[in-house]
C-alpha cells in the first residue's frame, strides 16, 4: 500500500512521516534549510507480513501544489495532516480536493501539535475536521490528535498501529494489466547510469524488459528494479518502484514520463475527458479557456473544448477534450485535476475517456456513443459496448489500449471474430494470432458487412450483365473504401472460401454469374488462347486472330470480349488482349522497378525493364491503374497495396481446363 501525505505548509507533515518511519524525506539542502519541503520525499518501512509500506511526503506550500499533484496521483491512502494550533488552511482545503478528483477514497487524519493547545481546542478542530470531510468519502476517518517531536509519543503509536493495519488488510491491486508507470524522478546513480522512480498504475515489469519511454516512443531496457525499496526481479502494480535502464541518458527524461508497455506507446494530442468544476470555483469555465493540466506525474496547459454546452458552471460535470499542444500518453480512467490559468488555484479534474480524441466532429451522436460505450467500460468492465461502437471492428492494439489488459484477459461476446491481416482470413477468437494489427470484430458486425458486400455485386451484375465482376479493389471502392484493410481482405477471402462469392482471375463475381461456351467456341478460345500466350508480351491483335483462326474479325472480338469476362484473357486497350500468364509476369515486374526506386513505376524505367516500345509500356501502366493495381499520380504510377494482395500476382496460365470450367463445359 502506497500512503501520500496531504496539508498545509508548517503542518508538520514530515515530522510525522520521520517519527513513523525513522526517514528524513527533506533531502535538498535547501529544503534543510528552509524548513519546507519543496520536492516529493520517500519513505519505507516493513510490515509484519513481509510487505513494505511506502509513504510519499509532499510539499504544502502553494506554490508547491503541482509537486502535490504529482505525488497523490499514485497514491492507495491519505494522511491528512491538519495542525491543531491553526486547524484547517487553505491548502487543507485544496489537498483534500485533489484526493477526491484523483479518487482517492480512503485515509485518516493526523491531528499534530496537539502539546501546543488546550483539550479545547482539539475538540474545536476536532469538529472543524468533521465538518470539512462530512461530505467526502473520507468522512468515516478517524482522527488521532498526535505530537510527533516527542519520542514514542503515543498518538503516533496508535496512528503507526491503524496504518500498518490498514496496509495488511489492503488488497493489492491487479497486476495482470499492461504496464504502465508514471515518472516522478529521474537521477543518475554512480556505476548504474539512469534510474527513474514512480507508482507503477498496472501491469509488472521484470529484470530485462523491454519498455517505452514515453511520449519520446524511445525504447530502453530495464536493467534493474528497486520495489518498494527493495532489490526485486519484478515490479508490480500498486508499488513504488527505481528503474535501472540501459542505453539513455538522464537528460532524455523528465518528470511527467511514462515507461509503458510497448502496446501503450501511442501519444496524443487531444483527450476526451468526463471534467468536473468544483463548487467553490471562481467562475464557469467557457470554450476553449486554457487550464493547467495535471494528469499522472504529467503538468502541461491544455485548452478546454466542451463537447457539450457552451459552458461548464461550478459544481457541474459534463464532457469535454483536452488539447494540449504537445503529445502525451494517457489511457482511460486515469485521473487528472485542472488549474486555472494563473496556477493559482484547483478548479477542477475528472478522469480520461478516451485518449485519441478526435480533432473534427467532437460532438457528433456517434461520438457520444464511443464515449459511452468507454464509460461502460470503466464502470462495469464490459467490452461488449466497445465492440458494439465498432461497426468496422476494434484494432487489438486499440483494444489493449482502451482496457488496460491483454485481449487474453478479456472476456468477449460470443462469435466475436479475430481477424488477421498477415494472413488475411479470419479465426474464432481462440485461434486468435496476437498480432498487434489484429482486429476484433462481433459476428453481428462481421455478417452485416458480409451482406452489403454481397449486395454491391448484385447490383453490379444488375447493371453490368455483359462483364462478368469487379475486381477487389475496385468492389472495394464501390462498397468498402472506408474500411480497415485488415477487414476487407479478411471479409473477401473468407467469402471466396466459403463459396458465396467466385473469384475468376482478378475478377470477383456471384456464383453462376458466368457465361457459357459451345463445343465450337471452346475449341476456338483453346487456339485463341494458344496464340496470346504465345505472343509473351506482343499477343496479336483482334484482327489477326479473326484471320489466323478464320472466324473473321467481328467473332474474333466478341470471343475474347466473352473471354475477358471471364478473367481469360486482359484487355489491356482495344482488340488487344494479354494472356493473365504475361499480365502477372508484368506486375512483377512493375513491382520490382517501383521497388528498385523506392517509389513510383516511371514509364521509361517499365519501358526499359520489359523490353516494349514507350506507347506500349505506357498502355499497360495504364491498364494496371484501371484494374487497380497501381495508381496515377504526379505523373507517376504508384503501388496500391503489398506484395502479394493483388490476384495478378497469383495468376497462373490458363489451359484447356480453365475455358472448360469456366465457360460450362
Amino acid at each position: 500500500m502506497i500512503i501520500g501525505t496531504a496539508g498545509h505548509i508548517d503542518h508538520g507533515k514530515t515530522t510525522l512521516v520521520r517519527a513513523l518511519t525513522g526517514v528524513d524525506t527533506d533531502r535538498l539542502k535547501e529544503e534543510k534549510s528552509r524548513g519546507i519541503s519543496i520536492e516529493l520525499g520517500y519513505a519505507y518501512t516493513p510490515l509484519a507480513n513481509g510487505d513494505v509500506l511506502g509513504i510519499i511526503d509532499v510539499p504544502g506550500h502553494e506554490r508547491f501544489v503541482h509537486t502535490m499533484a504529482a505525488g497523490a496521483c499514485g497514491i492507495d491512502y491519505a494522511l491528512l495532516v491538519i495542525a491543531a494550533d491553526d486547524g484547517v488552511m487553505p491548502q487543507t482545503r485544496e489537498h483534500l480536493a485533489i484526493l477526491q478528483l484523483l479518487g482517492v477514497t480512503r485515509g485518516i487524519v493526523a491531528l499534530t501539535k496537539a502539546d501546543r493547545v488546550d483539550a479545547g481546542r482539539v475538540d474545536a478542530v476536532r469538529r472543524e475536521i468533521h465538518a470539512l470531510l462530512a461530505s467526502t468519502p473520507l468522512s468515516d476517518a478517524a482522527i488521532f490528535a498526535v505530537n510527533a517531536t516527542v519520542p514514542g509519543d503515543a498518538g503516533v503509536a496508535a496512528l503507526n498501529d491503524t496504518l500498518r493495519e490498514a496496509a495488511t488488510e489492503w488488497h493489492a491491486r491487479r497486476d495482470d494489466g499492461v504496464f504502465r508507470l508514471a515518472v516522478d524522478r529521474v537521477f543518475t546513480l554512480a556505476g548504474h547510469g539512469t534510474v527513474v522512480t514512480g507508482t507503477v498504475f498496472s501491469g509488472s515489469v521484470r529484470t530485462g524488459d523491454t519498455v517505452r519511454l514515453m511520449p519520446a516512443d524511445v525504447s530502453v531496457r530495464v536493467r534493474s528494479i528497486h520495489a518498494q525499496n527493495q532489490a526485486s526481479e519484478c515490479g508490480r502494480a500498486g508499488q513504488r518502484c527505481a528503474l535501472n535502464l540501459a542505453s539513455i541518458d538522464k537528460d532524455q527524461i523528465r518528470r511527467g514520463d511514462s515507461i509503458v508497455d510497448p502496446a501503450l506507446a501511442s501519444p496524443s494530442e487531444r483527450i476526451d475527458t468526463e471534467l468536473t468544476l468544483l463548487a467553490d470555483a471562481p467562475s464557469p469555465i467557457t470554450h476553449w479557456s486554457p487550464v493547467h493540466v495535471h494528469l499522472g506525474t504529467f503538468h502541461a496547459i491544455a485548452h478546454v473544448a466542451l463537447l457539450e454546452a457552451d459552458t461548464l458552471t461550478p459544481g457541474s460535470t459534463a464532457r469535454a477534450q483536452l488539447v494540449f499542444d504537445a503529445p502525451l500518453c494517457a489511457v482511460p480512467g486515469m485521473r487528472f485535476v485542472i488549474r486555472n490559468a494563473q496556477a493559482s488555484a484547483t478548479i477542477g479534474g475528472g478522469r480520461v475517456l478516451d485518449p485519441f480524441g478526435p480533432a473534427r466532429k467532437r460532438r457528433t451522436p456517434e461520438r457520444h456513443a464511443w464515449l459511452d460505450a468507454i464509460a461502460a467500460w470503466l464502470d462495469s468492465g464490459r467490452i461488449e459496448p466497445l465492440l458494439e461502437g465498432a461497426p468496422f471492428g476494434l484494432p487489438r492494439r486499440l483494444a489493449i489500449h482502451l482496457t488496460g489488459f491483454p485481449v487474453e484477459r478479456l472476456t468477449l461476446p460470443g462469435g466475436t471474430r479475430t481477424l488477421s491481416a498477415r494472413r488475411g482470413t479470419s479465426d474464432s477468437t481462440d485461434q486468435a494470432t496476437h498480432a498487434d494489427d489484429d482486429v476484433l470484430i462481433l459476428g453481428k458486425h462481421w455478417d452485416a458487412l458480409s451482406q452489403r458486400v454481397l449486395q454491391a455485386l448484385r447490383t453490379f451484375h444488375e447493371r453490368s450483365p455483359d462483364e462478368i465482376g469487379p475486381d477487389v479493389s475496385r468492389l472495394r471502392r464501390i462498397a468498402a473504401h472506408t474500411w480497415p484493410d485488415t477487414v476487407w481482405y479478411a471479409l473477401v477471402d473468407t467469402l471466396v472460401q466459403s463459396g458465396e462469392i467466385e473469384r475468376s482471375g482478378p475478377w470477383l463475381h456471384l456464383p453462376g454469374h458466368v457465361q457459357t461456351l459451345g463445343q465450337e467456341e471452346r475449341e476456338t478460345a483453346e487456339d485463341i488462347l494458344g496464340r496470346t500466350l504465345a505472343g509473351h508480351f506482343d499477343p496479336p491483335w483482334v484482327r489477326d486472330i479473326g484471320t489466323a483462326t478464320a472466324i473473321g474479325e467481328a467473332q474474333a472480338r466478341l470471343l475474347m470480349r466473352r473471354l475477358a469476362q471471364q478473367a481469360l484473357l486482359h484487355q489491356v486497350v482495344r482488340d488487344l488482349y494479354y494472356h493473365p500468364a504475361a499480365i502477372a509476369e508484368l506486375a512483377t515486374i512493375a513491382r520490382a522497378v517501383a521497388t528498385a526506386s523506392n517509389g513510383p513505376i516511371v514509364a521509361a524505367a517499365f519501358r526499359d525493364a520489359t523490353g516494349l516500345g514507350r506507347k506500349r509500356a505506357i498502355q499497360v501502366l495504364e491498364f494496371f491503374d484501371r484494374v487497380g493495381y497501381t495508381r496515377f499520380h504526379r505523373e507517376a504510377h504508384w503501388l496500391r497495396g503489398p506484395q502479394g494482395t493483388h490476384p495478378f500476382e497469383h495468376m497462373q496460365s490458363a489451359d484447356t481446363q480453365d475455358v472448360d470450367a469456366r465457360s460450362g463445359g
